[in-house]
């Protein structure tokens, strides 16, 4: 069984939903040994007009960027933030909403792409998702991603070329419209075999109903 994943590595529903689906898949795993599922992580920007590094050095926080983008206070944004905090810690994550600066995360898509070519998607994708949330770094920081990749065992050389240049650009844009596509517009979104959707952080029963779904789908 194959999971897509569409995702963007600032979205806290995703990080949420991601666990989600480990306990989901962990009691799915032990209920049918043997079936083998593939996840696969797909990249999705939620501000594709998000500054890169070194552009400005004025990045608005989470909470602004989500005072301005719904029209909310900045007290109601923070608010918000804080009660996403508080949903972090029941699944032991750290949220530091106070300082995480929004910025580009296609370079930080590109720096996944090259982790699943070297079977180390999931390491790539935890360390970009801590770095943000709990260490309030930005995932538009050459030296940053630099860190997470070598760390994470990617080759040094490997990670400075994609850096460089403009490798798995193609691959990020190509997600892109695969999302558009399917008529994707939030993340997460995660498609099951192919053949289920299920949109947002949804509770881990119904991940689970969606692996027994998909796994009944794909029997004779």
């Amino acid at each position: 069984m194959r999971i897509d994943i569409w995702s963007d590595v600032v979205c806290p529903f995703c990080w949420i939903g991601k666990r989600h689906l480990e306990a989901a898949l962990e009691a799915f795993r032990s209920e049918h040994p043997g079936t083998e599922v593939e996840v696969v992580w797909r990249a999705f920007e939620l501000d594709s007009a998000a500054p890169r590094h070194g552009e400005r050095g004025d990045e608005e926080s989470a909470a602004q960027m989500l005072s301005r983008k719904y029209g909310m206070t900045l007290t109601e944004a923070e608010a918000g933030q804080e009660q996403m905090a508080d949903r972090f810690r029941e699944l032991g994550l750290g949220y530091d909403w106070r300082s995480s600066r929004v910025s580009s995360t296609f370079d930080a898509h590109r720096l996944a792409a090259l982790a699943a070519d070297h079977d180390l998607a999931d390491q790539v994708d935890e360390a970009l998702r801590r770095a943000y949330f709990t260490n309030g770094e930005r995932l538009s920081d050459p030296e940053v991603l630099r860190r997470i990749g070598v760390r994470a065992g990617l080759p040094a050389d490997a990670v400075d070329g994609m850096l460089t240049g403009d490798g798995f650009g193609d691959r990020v844009r190509d997600d892109t419209e695969a999302a558009r596509g399917i008529g994707v517009t939030g993340v997460p979104f995660f498609v099951f075999d192919g053949r289920l959707a299920v949109s947002g952080a949804q509770p881990v029963e119904v991940f689970g109903q969606a692996l027994e779904q998909a796994l009944v789908g794909r029997q004779p």
